[in-house]
């Protein structure tokens, strides 16, 4: 049973970066990757199964925690360095089959994992980091509470051999010394030393010798947390004829990194995961014993062999090959750019649709005969304007996976505590939105998921009475419809109760008509203060969740539509834009002023034919559109606009909204271009009706108009939503 050195007391403090080197300039970096790492940690731990562990993904966990401990050490945090050293040996021995893996076990790995993420926090603002010795005491009882009987089958028939290891071109040689490290610090794996040089070896390679029973396959992948495959070389001691696990035919005088060793899921994945810190201060940090690193994974069978034909120990390293080659420069394929660089790359592309709409309205002005050979430049450049637009707009774009990935955890915990059974189903992960969006339409979705689980599954017990699975299914979905992109939280649960709704609806002083459909009664549970739920906890119960959750989305120019069968269960779907930034626009003219509507939100633009308008007694207008009456809204009204004498027929703009449309008369159509949204309330303050401004061509301002705001106000049509911006 290997020991767990550091777990009860930490591991001593790392040692400060060697003088004269500032790794401050790193810490973001170090931080992102950290983040990215505890991510893939944490996600890989949600999708194991205690029953059946998967070795691979037992390797990649470990890599995870190792990769985040290279970093912590390197830069000096003790505490952060201590913690996953105990995740890393813990973790060894579930990847070496020396324990058991269990639900405990992943319970605490998964608060260890919560932990560093508040230790780092603490770290970026300069605090200091929370306590985790508690965390390392709970590693330690895993440790002691296996006992001894399950640890030598993990290496039971293997048999001791000794090797001789021929390690580089080395840049500097020092780098030898951190393989030393690492096989002193990970127990099990063999001793390893210096040995004599041999005659003709070259000055940049340093030979080693090495007693252990781990196959060749094991050691590679151990050794390229510090060297390529490729630049270590493998044989049996002289005058020894050890076995090589597989890898090679008796006899054979070397064992190579052959290129489909080189290229094994294994080690591509633990050099993917090695954080940028880590490799940039690993030579000059190499002395230090808290930088030594822990293993990369145990091989699996197909990386624990090769079948590279025999080399001498003592020649030098072939060249790299093709696919170790690219694999060196594949980094240099992606670039890491701050996010207020992007935003400035954006706010130039919309000063340049404003210029570009500018140059096209001030060539309409002049002779045909003067402007027409303007019209193809001012094409190519409309063409090259919007290209560019899109492939900007598009570096801002991020999949809605990402999003997805933080509710697995949730879930699991959340369902674990009100006793319910739920499981994960996520569709159009790759389904991309804005940034800013993204950081914003999180809060929304993360209540609807903890409603679902709270108001929406039956426990286990009363879901197998109904006839249903025990395990319910909560459902995560994203697609483009349109210019705009629809996600939805869908479950298989009790569904809405219909009559509990209009019960506590009217209980708390809300007037209602006497015939609602359900669509109007589900829009109940919408409203301030409103809640079905018995008495308040720690997860609902307030009644102020929904609320909030419609006024977000709402305040993102989207709109949120909820659909419920009882006994069968719930879907709620938001509907947003998919940018903030520049958008599609239909210009109209009421009283003079330009106004714009997102083309998203319209349906068509007509020409009425009087005959199809019918007024109604409250003296508002109605219209016919294919065996449907849609409310007519006057905009110069609903703008407390003079409004202009309008002969002939009126210009309706059909729109839609929260599964409502209604008709805007309108008294001009001026027609349809794109738009660089402005926020108004970083200049004024907040318009209700208004979802912005933007510049038009001649330099005007045009006010966007907030469609939902004009569908849900069309009951008091006289209030002014945009009377204070005029």
């Amino acid at each position: 049973m290997h020991s767990a050195p550091g777990v009860a007391s930490g591991l001593p403090g790392p040692a400060a970066p060697p003088a004269g080197i500032d790794l401050s300039g790193l810490y973001q970096v170090f931080f992102e990757e950290a983040a990215e790492n505890l991510a893939s940690f944490e996600q890989r731990l949600l999708e194991l199964d205690p029953a059946a562990p998967d070795d691979e993904a037992l390797h990649a966990i470990f890599r995870s925690a190792h990769s985040v401990k290279g970093g912590a050490a390197t830069f000096g945090f003790a505490e952060e360095a201590a913690l996953t050293h105990a995740m890393e040996t813990l973790l060894d021995r579930l990847r070496r089959h020396e324990q058991a893996v269990t639900e405990p076990i992943v319970d605490t790995l998964l608060h260890a994992g919560d932990m560093l993420r508040d230790m780092l926090a603490a770290r970026q603002q300069g605090e200091e980091p929370p306590d985790g010795r508690e965390l390392l005491a709970q590693f330690a009882a895993h440790a002691a509470s296996d006992g001894a009987a399950s640890a030598p089958a993990a290496d039971a028939g293997a048999a001791q051999r000794e090797l001789e290891l021929l390690a580089g071109p080395l840049q500097p040689l020092s780098l030898a010394d951190d393989l030393l490290e690492l096989f002193r610090e990970v127990s099990g794996v063999g001793t390893l030393e210096r040995a004599e040089p041999l005659p003709g070896q070259p000055d940049d390679s340093v030979r080693l010798r090495l007693r252990t029973t781990a196959t060749d396959g094991e050691l590679l992948d151990l050794c390229s947390f510090h060297l390529a495959r490729e630049r270590i070389r493998i044989a049996p001691w002289p005058g020894t004829q050890a076995a090589h696990g597989g890898s090679a035919p008796p006899g054979a005088s070397a064992i190579a990194a052959s290129p489909a060793t080189a290229t094994s899921p294994t080690t591509a994945a633990s050099r993917a995961t090695t954080t940028s810190a880590a490799r940039a201060s690993s030579s000059a940090a190499a002395s230090s014993p808290a930088t030594a690193s822990s293993p990369a994974t145990a091989s699996s069978p197909a990386t624990a062999s090769s079948s590279a034909p025999a080399a001498s120990a003592a020649s030098p390293p072939a060249p790299l090959s093709r696919a170790a080659a690219h694999r060196a420069g594949a980094g240099s394929e992606t670039l890491r750019v701050s996010l207020e660089k992007v935003d400035q790359l954006i706010n130039l592309m919309g000063e340049l649709v404003i210029t570009q709409a500018m140059l096209a309205q001030r060539a309409g002005r002049i002779a045909p005969q003067v402007r027409e050979p303007l019209e193809a430049g001012l094409a190519d450049l409309e063409r090259t304007t919007r290209n560019l637009q899109e492939s900007v707009m598009a570096i801002r774009m991020i999949p809605m996976g990402e999003v997805f990935q933080r509710f697995p955890r949730m879930l699991r915990d959340l369902a674990a505590r009100l006793g319910k059974q739920v499981q994960l189903h996520t569709e159009g992960e790759a389904t991309e939105l804005d940034k800013g969006m993204i950081e914003k339409i999180t809060d929304p979705l993360t209540h609807l998921v903890r409603n679902s689980v709270d108001h929406g599954f039956e426990l286990p017990q009363q879901r197998v009475a109904a006839g249903k699975p025990a395990v319910g299914t909560l459902t995560l979905a994203a697609r483009h419809e349109g210019g705009c992109i629809v996600i939805e939280v869908r479950d298989d649960g009790r569904g809405l109760d219909r009559e509990r709704i209009l019960t506590k609806a009217r209980a708390s002083g809300m007037a209602l008509p006497e015939a609602m459909d359900d669509a109007e009664v589900w829009q109940l549970i919408f409203a301030p203060g409103f809640s079905t739920a018995d008495a308040v906890t720690d997860v609902s119960g307030r009644g102020v969740g929904m609320d909030v959750v419609r006024r977000n989305i709402l305040g993102l120019g989207g709109s949120v539509e909820l659909q419920s069968r009882q006994g069968e269960g719930t879907c709620v779907r938001v509907r947003l834009p998919l940018t903030l930034a520049i958008m599609d626009g239909i210009t109209v003219r009421v009283d003079g002023e330009l106004y714009v509507l997102p083309l998203a939100s319209v349906v068509e633009s007509l020409q009425a034919d009087p005959a199809r308008l019918q007024p109604l007694p409250n003296g508002q207008r109605v219209v016919r559109m294919r065996e449907e009456y849609l409310p007519v809204v006057p905009l110069a009204r609903v703008l407390e606009c003079a409004g202009e004498a309008v002969s002939g027929p009126p210009m309706l703009v059909l729109v839609q909204s929260e599964g409502r449309r209604v008709a805007l008369e309108v008294g001009e159509l001026v027609g349809q271009q794109q738009v660089v949204v402005k926020n108004l309330e970083a200049n004024y303050r907040r318009v209700p009706g208004l979802a912005g401004a933007t510049v038009m061509g001649d330099g005007s301002v045009a006010l966007i108009l907030d469609v939902a705001a004009l569908v849900r106000g069309t009951a008091g049509a006289g209030s002014s939503p945009a009377a204070a911006g005029r």
